[in-house]
Formats: structure tokens, sequence, C-alpha cells
């Protein structure tokens, strides 16, 4: 095995470990009592602490069978989920930029993006402790790392915060409700913080898409109408991960369709 290939194979289960912590994050920072550092690992039906060989990432899971081994309740397909995306993650960033201060940047990124996701889905809340501090470490990023420029980032924070607020505060003076949460403007400010203003209009695009796809799917199952709520932060988060890694497809696709629909 040469050094990129044990490279990416440590990148993929120091992933996993961090994957692990992750779904710790994502089950107690929604709750103001919880601490994400204690204690222990521990059964959320039970409450009995685990053993190690019951916390190894996705291999535990598999072993009990996706159920707890002390009172036998399942245990939620979510832990190896976010075990496994973000072992996928660290492994293609190490893949894709080595080991670089950019993949380290990218890889507090994917995880407070892996973070978010979750949270909102399961609250429909995406906390100002992950996006503010995001917004700080995206410009701080911008100034060390070669894949992005600080005027980029800064130019994406503002653009980011300033377009989602645009957008929200104009449909509240439409429909006198809020249509948009204040997280996903910032969310998006953290996004361009991170990526820099090229990357906003593909996210925006594609995760609009997206969520009125999804949203359009829950009105029809939910039945409720225009009083359907679904949280925005996911679909905003996956765009900025495809970004990451589909850049240049993006940019190819992009330039395809100007010279199709202006070949002149």
């Amino acid at each position: 095995m040469d050094f990129a290939s044990f490279s990416i194979v440590t990148a993929f289960l120091f992933g996993t470990i961090i994957g692990s912590f992750l779904n710790v994050v994502i089950l107690r920072l929604p709750r103001e009592d919880a601490s994400i550092v204690f204690p222990a690992s521990h059964c959320p039906a039970c409450l009995k602490a685990l053993h190690w060989y019951e916390n190894i990432p996705i291999l535990s899971f598999l072993f009990l069978r996706g159920r707890c081994s002390h009172c036998n309740k399942k245990i939620s397909f979510q832990y190896p989920l976010v075990e496994l995306s973000m072992a996928l993650f660290s492994a293609a960033l190490v893949n894709q930029f080595g080991l670089s201060v950019t993949t380290a940047g990218y890889f507090l990124f994917c995880a407070a993006l892996l973070v978010i996701i979750w949270i909102d889905i399961h609250h429909q809340i995406i906390p100002d402790i992950i996006s503010l501090p995001g917004i700080i470490a995206g410009l701080l990023f911008s100034l060390i790392s070669p894949a992005l420029h600080w005027s980029d980032s800064l130019i994406g924070v503002l653009a980011g915060g300033g377009i989602l607020y645009t957008i929200a505060l104009f449909y509240y003076l439409w429909r006198r409700r809020e249509g948009m949460g204040g997280g996903d403007i910032k969310l998006l400010a953290m996004i361009g913080a991170f990526l820099g203003w090229q990357a906003l209009p593909f996210v925006i695009f594609a995760s609009s898409l997206s969520g009125t796809v999804i949203g359009l799917l829950a009105m029809i199952k939910q039945k409720k109408g225009g009083q359907t709520r679904i949280p925005f932060g996911p679909f905003l988060s996956l765009a900025a991960l495809a970004y990451i890694f589909f850049r240049e497809q993006i940019f190819q696709l992009y330039q395809l369709y100007l010279s199709v629909s202006y070949p002149y």
C-alpha cells in the first residue's frame, strides 16, 4: 500500500471516530441541560453506559444488529449513517486535497454541516453556536488556504447572509408570517465564508430546487397545504457539500449550459 492509499484509509477510519462524536453532539447540543462531554456514551433509551465494544463506529451497530444489548430497544440508523458519512467525507477530502490545511478546514466544515443537517431535521433549528463561530472560522480559513481568497470569503458572508435576509424580509412583508428562519441566513453566510461567493448561485439554486420538490411531496403526504413546514438547512448543507466535492463538474455543466443557450 502506497502512502496516498494509506492516508485515505487512515482518513476514513479517523472520520468514523469523529462521526461517532458528532452523533453525541447531534443528540445533546439542542438540550440545554446536556453536555457533549459528560456523561460517557450511553443508550438514549435505558441510559445504560456502553461497553467499549459497543462503541466501535459502524461495526458495533452491525454486531448488535441495531439494538441495545441492555434493553433491546432499536438503535437509530442515524448513528452508523453519520459515522459512515463523515468517514467518506474525510477520505474524499484527503484524496482531493491531500494532507493539507485545506483538507483540515473543509473537514471541520463538513462536520459542522453534518451536525446541522440532523439537528435541523429533528428540531428545525440551526444552533448559533455552530453557524456564528463557523462564519469567523471560514474567514480565518480563507487567510491560510490556497483554495480560497479572503475577499471571496468576505463577499460570500455578506452576499450569503444578505440574499436570504432579503428573501425572508420580502416573504414576511408579503405573507405577514415568517417563511425562513434566521438560522438559514446565518448558515448561508457560513457557507459563503468557507466556499466564497462563487458557490452561492449553485447552493441557492440546488437547495431551492431540491427543497421545492421535497416540500411538494411533504404537502401531498401531510395534507396541510401551505402550512407544511420543512427545514431548509439540510438542503443548503447538502448543496454546499456537493459543491466541495463536485466543483469542477458543476462549472463544466454551467459552461455547457451557456454554450447551448448562447451558442453565439
